[in-house]
């Protein structure tokens, strides 16, 4: 439209570049970016400027005239990358989050330049001979803790990149880093679409009979959502186990189930899980490393494949024994001689009513999700560290179910945003996660914006969200990796929050599930989400003692996929296998380490072991048992060490929580403890030692 006196209101992907949202900090509080303006046009000019200003930035450090201090050459590293840093926090959020076709499709684009970006920075000449002088002369800077720590961090993380290697090796290491790059997001394609494709759908709800009523309805819900009006369909998670083959009362579909499971990627992604191995064992070996497991062990607490090996060997033959005890009773239950793999969790769950009186389905009224997160998880927040939450419904999320929350200390003062978002959506992928779309640091000026993803059905409308008490604890964990971010109390962003080693991040995490079952806490939440009655008293101690019945089976589950993971990527690449081998490959390799049990599959298989050839788990999926040490020895603190639930919240916020990666972590555990880590209460909750 035209003429005089009037105007057009301008189209918002046509605006100026300067009307790019990502081009300059948020307005919004605590920096929480501007949903409500960003487009997917607006990501591709995002990234390339923020790519084109830090190269610029790095190459004006590096070719400072002035000799090289800290400020000039480590805190100006900090402060490089604005731009960059606020579309990828956004965008790959996004991409796990509320995908689509588009956002695919730039991912696969930009992955690869931003792998090869990551190599410029890293591998910068001029500014790695201004770090290495530095380095070299760290003891006579008067550098505070913190200071000397990123000095160490960002040399460390240049010599690992291969900033020592010679041109041609250098450029050799880039090709890798981008083929390495691609292909994981290859996986993560493939297995997108495998999942969803994978969905179980049957015609009538009597062939579902054994799952609760509202579950039943929430399949017929998520058929129409996927096209099959009048059906019933129930879309994988993704781990190996789906939670309704404890339920299902049909032998036959149980198996579907579990073979639709398993069978994910298969086809799709065994070969891409192959190129990656080789092309990663190429740049260990490239690197100096016998695998690519040692180069990436030598930078976790862990230090060392060997210290690996042996919590290994700790850990399998005790959860070997106890599973066989648990394989026992099922067999009982059962009346047969043995158990099958797709139905171990449906006489788990019959075993568990026997002996403890205690139906998984009866918990359900008592779980729910507004109740559970608010009088349980925020509850527990506020008792054990003193912070409130408050919803506000002003401040705009990404997607409509995403929710976002202001964190207040305990005197009254800011500390963050938490955005929830719970429910599972064709758009989002499997699993659970946390991540930050605003990252804390007093340099920057910035106080922390944290993201929980779940992957809860979503009921019919006006139905409740019950939950189980699975759902329950990720609740517990996820938000344990929240409160890691918003805790945060440093000045450099590279070591904020959840920047640890990988085999300790999971800590935190694991210790918060605690508080689910912590009596006070419980008490709380689990009430019926129509009468508001309590839970029976007797429910709270009978669920105790059948979550030790499953420790055995839990146990060699994931210990399977660790050792999948860690067999991967510690065999030399010329006995890795062809696409047609990769099942012996795995089954080779659980008989290795005696963990080729035929009714406990691993927790993931290679086809969909995202963790490992689609995010950053590789040679680290350990690290959730690893991690779990750590954890039952806190869990014992916290319940034994003479003070008040309030005073050791303190001591793990301040001692721990807080200082990311300013310190050595594992300082900072005996900071907390005033030891090192004993394994025995982790053997002892696994079965295999005396109680806690």
């Amino acid at each position: 439209m035209t003429g005089t006196g009037s105007a057009t209101a301008p189209d918002p992907d046509r605006r100026p570049a300067t009307s790019n949202p990502f081009f300059s900090a948020s307005e919004l509080p605590y920096g929480l970016p501007p949903f409500a303006r960003i487009r997917h046009e607006h990501f591709r000019p995002a990234f390339e400027r923020g790519i084109a200003e830090q190269l610029a930035e790095v190459a004006a450090v590096g070719a400072d005239s002035e000799p090289p201090t800290f400020e000039n050459t480590v805190a100006a590293l900090e402060l490089s990358g604005a731009v960059l840093r606020r579309v990828s926090a956004v965008f790959f959020n996004k991409a796990n989050a509320d995908t689509d076709e588009a956002t695919q499709e730039l991912e696969a684009e930009i992955v690869p330049r931003l792998a090869a970006h990551e190599d410029a920075v890293l591998l910068d000449p001029a500014l790695f001979a201004r770090l290495e002088t530095l380095y070299e002369a760290r003891a006579e800077l008067g550098l505070d803790g913190e200071q000397l720590r990123l000095l160490e961090r960002h040399h460390a993380a240049r010599v690992r990149a291969g900033a020592r290697l010679v041109p041609e090796q250098q450029r050799r290491l880039r090709e890798l880093n981008a083929e390495i790059a691609t292909l994981c997001t290859d996986f993560r394609r493939n297995l997108r679409a495998d999942t969803a494709a994978a969905a179980l759908v049957v015609d009538h709800a009597e062939e579902l009979a054994g799952l609760p009523d509202d579950e039943i309805a929430t399949a017929a819900e998520n058929a129409r959502a996927l096209g099959h009006d009048g059906r019933f369909a129930l879309s994988l998670l993704n781990f190996t186990n789906q939670p309704q083959l404890a339920a299902l009362e049909d032998p036959a579909l149980r198996e579907r189930l579990l073979t639709a499971s398993m069978g994910r990627g298969g086809a799709t992604n065994g070969s891409v899980a192959i190129a990656v191995a080789r092309l990663r064992a190429e740049r260990a070996a490239l690197l100096g490393h016998s695998s690519h497991a040692s180069w990436q062990v030598a930078d976790q607490t862990a230090g060392t494949t060997d210290a690996v090996a042996e919590m290994f060997g700790k850990l399998i033959g005790p959860a070997l024994v106890h599973a066989e005890r648990e394989g026992a009773a099922l067999a009982e239950a059962a009346g047969v001689a043995e158990v099958g793999a797709a139905d171990w969790q449906f006489y788990a769950e019959r075993v568990r009513r026997q002996r403890f009186d205690l139906d998984a389905a009866a918990l359900r009224p008592y779980l729910e999700l507004e109740a559970v997160l608010r009088d349980g998880v925020f509850h527990a927040a506020t008792l054990v560290y003193g912070i409130t939450f408050a919803e506000r419904p002003d401040l705009v999320a990404y997607h409509p179910d995403a929710r976002v929350f202001e964190v207040h200390n305990a005197d009254g003062s800011p500390l963050g945003l938490y955005v929830g978002d719970f429910h599972a959506r064709e758009s989002k992928r499997g699993g659970a996660w946390m991540n930050e779309l605003v990252t804390q640091s007093h340099l920057l000026g910035q106080r922390p914006v944290v993201v929980n993803n779940l992957n809860i059905a979503k009921p019919a409308a006006g139905e409740p969200v019950l939950l189980n008490w699975s759902e329950v604890t990720t609740l517990f964990h996820e938000f344990g990796h929240a409160l890691h971010g918003l805790f945060s109390d440093v000045r450099y962003p590279l070591l904020a929050g959840t920047e640890v080693p990988r085999d300790f991040v999971e800590f935190p995490s694991q210790v918060n599930e605690m508080w689910a079952e912590w009596p006070e806490v419980l008490a709380r939440y689990a009430r019926h989400h129509r009468t508001g009655e309590p839970m029976p008293p007797e429910l709270p101690s009978r669920l105790r003692e059948a979550e030790r019945f499953g420790e055995g089976f839990d146990s060699v589950e994931h210990l399977a996929a660790a050792v999948l993971d860690w067999t991967w990527h510690t065999v030399p690449a010329d006995e890795l296998p062809t696409a047609d081998g990769v099942e012996a490959f795995e089954a080779a390799a659980l008989a290795r380490h005696g963990l080729a049990h035929p009714a406990i599959p691993p927790r993931y298989r290679t086809g969909y072991f995202a963790h490992v050839f689609g995010g950053g788990y590789a040679a680290g999926y350990y690290g959730y048992r690893w991690a779990e040490v750590l954890d039952a020895d806190t869990v014992r603190w916290f319940r034994e060490n003479g003070r008040t639930v309030r005073e050791s919240g303190e001591i793990f916020r301040r001692e721990l929580l807080s200082r990311g990666n300013s310190i050595d972590p594992m300082a900072a555990f005996r900071a907390v403890l005033g030891r090192d880590p004993d394994f025995g209460p982790l053997l002892a909750r696994r079965g295999a030692g005396p109680a806690e």
